[in-house]
């Protein structure tokens, strides 16, 4: 039986009518569509009038309170205003899906001792699949429930409808709030780190012995010891009850080195499964291990991918509107690619060795913003150079004094007698205090002086979708930081495309880049082959929100004039690209050389109150103990990107 779906203002209240008849209610929905606000909301209502409510946060990849990587029981306190932990049911993973059997028993455990006071059990967002039809009735069964709830945006469809129909439970429909919004990868792995720092803040070190304890899950190896740190693991007592959990520190011989809070008990069961900090400090999941190991039994401290071997991890972010990939990983040559998505754009931030970037992307570059001119910083002109041959426009590159002869250096040692109308071009700009000093480089031809440009508030560049700014920092010689600025930016309303039937594709793109320029008149061509006004769709499918801002800064000394000169700059960016090249013990070297230490880098991103951190461009006798220079910045700011590899370029609805 379906109950009616009430008004968005009655979500709340619709919950504690179905709480009053079924004490046991089942939430469900994809991510990000209120689960946890709802029940919380419900808890409080129930607070002011005296009831006890309880939660089961059944999502150990976000719990709505609790360490992550469990199942958490809490009830609500009315006096502090949130949910107060009362137990947790150990997982050591982050998959709902994969483990989606040590979830139920979890939760089926919690409840069975469980009095009749009203229960909030909030499921996680697993809709998709075998995994999301099976975890269903399995929490119903194992919550002992007797409703169930999806929270979900209104036109959004119900993938279980068979299976809710053979439940046979009371069943609610509730409208998602109109600001609901799955946070994306990168935050929720954000938060999920945080709340697990929080559940070790008050953890202290501690050694246990192998062989006196039992292990469920799947743990890695004991000969690959390097596949240990980081692991998450559940401390249980002999009666199978979760004492407390932690972070493997280090496995040497049979004794494991790990970080927990204070034990109640002695732990007879070690519970490990996939569960992972990864060494720039995010909580994730880990990538699982051959279950053979090396000829001696020992292994380097992290382990690359073939092509992460030479560069360490290639942090790559989506932001709106674009995707921002370090080319040459944390190790390697300084590049930060910017592919601004659905308009076959690139823009480039230094050009160390491109080896990694395909030919074609040259001829998409538009603009490259060059810090300074050593060599790991504009070695990689000559493959633009030489990938620009042909007719195509002229790129701009923007950098510091001296900038301009450095490039016309490289056209000048190069024979130019056969590219006749197709020589590569390039329009140069040197920021000169205030003022930018303009130049034009074509192949085979004189360098020409152009009119400068003076400079409005930093903005270096600047046209109707973004724009940048520039800071020069102090490295013995000019270095320039920047910022990149987009506009505000359009978002597509899906509900709205869901209702007109329209597949998402290149027409949004172009409907959302001509509407931010200002270009509203004309018309689009949409899926079906009809046309429709710029103007008219704009208005019923686009919205604006502010842009996130991201930051480069790389090569400069740690002196309080640079500090003071990058954070005005990075003051409140979604994500600020900083190298740390030392330890904090090697900082004569980095003072020497004009660099920062991993220590000052988490400091200027804290000062800055950046979203989230990226360092890079670190020294490399740290191959091998790269984790320590992450453990420093984030003593300092926890806040690091996680760096999945690179991903392939994808037209899609954003």
């Amino acid at each position: 039986m379906s109950e009616s779906m009430p008004p968005d203002t009655t979500r709340a209240a619709a919950l504690l009518e179905l709480l009053e008849r079924h004490p046991r209610v089942l939430l469900t929905g994809p991510p990000g569509s209120g689960k946890s606000t709802l029940a919380r909301s419900a808890a409080a209502a129930l607070a002011e009038r005296g009831q006890v409510c309880r939660c089961l946060a059944a999502d150990p990849g976000l719990p709505g309170f609790g360490p992550p990587g469990a199942v958490c029981l809490g009830h609500w306190d009315e006096r502090l205003g949130e949910w107060q932990l009362e137990a947790i049911e150990a997982l050591a993973t982050l998959d709902s899906a994969r483990f989606r059997l040590p979830l139920t028993d979890a939760v089926r455990r919690m409840v069975a001792r469980l009095d009749a006071t009203p229960l909030v059990i909030d499921a996680p967002g697993v809709e998709r699949g075998i995994g999301g039809a099976e975890l269903l009735p399995a929490l119903v069964g194992a919550g002992r429930v007797s409703a169930v709830v999806r929270l979900a945006p209104a036109q959004e469809r119900d993938p279980y409808p068979h299976e809710r129909a053979a439940l046979g439970l009371a069943t609610l429909n509730l409208p998602a709030h109109p600001q609901a919004r799955h946070p994306g990868k990168q935050l929720r792995r954000q938060w999920r780190t945080d709340a697990w720092d929080a559940y070790l803040d008050s953890a202290e070190m501690r050694e246990l012995e192998l062989s006196a304890l039992t292990f469920v899950g799947a743990p890695p190896p004991g000969g690959a010891p390097h596949a240990w740190p980081g692991r998450q693991i559940g401390l249980l007592d002999a009666g199978g009850a979760t004492l407390a959990m932690g972070e493997v520190l280090a496995l040497v011989g049979d004794r494991l080195s790990v970080r927990t809070p204070p034990l109640t008990g002695t732990p007879r069961t070690l519970v490990i499964r996939d569960a992972r900090r990864s060494a720039e400090g995010q909580l994730g999941t880990a990538r699982p291990h051959p279950r053979s190991s090396t000829a001696s039994g020992e292994a380097p401290a992290l382990s690359y991918t073939p092509q992460e071997s030479a560069t360490g991890p290639r942090p790559t972010l989506r932001l709106d509107g674009l995707r921002a990939t370090l080319v040459n990983g944390v190790f390697g040559d300084p590049l930060l690619h910017l592919r601004l998505r659905h308009r076959k754009r690139s823009l480039l931030f230094d050009l160390g060795d491109p080896g990694r970037l395909p030919a074609r992307l040259a001829h998409q570059i538009s603009d490259v913003f060059i810090s300074h001119a050593h060599v790991d910083h504009i070695g990689g002109f000559l493959w633009l150079l030489r990938s620009r041959i042909g007719d195509y426009s002229a790129c701009r590159v923007y950098g510091p004094p001296g900038l301009a002869a450095h490039l016309d250096g490289f056209l000048r040692g190069i024979l130019w007698d056969r590219v006749e109308q197709k020589a590569p071009r390039f329009e140069v700009f040197e920021l000169h205090g205030e003022r930018l000093a303009h130049y034009r480089l074509v192949a085979g031809q004189p360098m020409q002086v152009l009119s400068p440009c003076e400079v409005d508030g930093d903005v270096i560049h600047a046209e109707p979708g973004f724009r940048v700014r520039a800071a020069t920092l102090d490295h013995g010689t000019p270095v320039l930081a920047f910022a990149y600025e987009p506009a505000t930016q359009l978002k597509v309303r899906k509900e709205r495309l869901n209702a007109h039937g329209w597949a998402p594709g290149p027409w949004l793109g172009e409907l959302k880049q001509r509407a931010q320029e200002g270009g509203d008149a004309g018309e689009i061509t949409l899926p079906d082959g009809s046309r429709q006004p710029v103007a008219g769709l704009a208005e019923q499918l686009l919205f604006a929100q502010p842009g996130q801002r991201l930051v480069y800064a790389t090569d400069f000394g740690d002196t309080p004039e640079n500090r003071k000169r990058l954070c005005a700059l990075a003051h409140g960016a979604e994500v600020l690209f900083c190298e740390a090249s030392f330890r904090e013990d090697q900082a004569e070297q980095a003072r020497r050389t004009g660099h920062l230490t991993a220590r000052a880098c988490g400091e200027i991103a804290a000062a800055a109150g950046v979203g989230q951190l990226v360092p890079f461009h670190f020294s490399r006798r740290h191959v091998a103990d790269v984790s320590e220079l992450y453990a420093e910045i984030r003593r300092h700011f926890p806040r690091l990107s996680a760096t999945p590899g690179s991903e392939p370029d994808t037209e899609e609805l954003d």
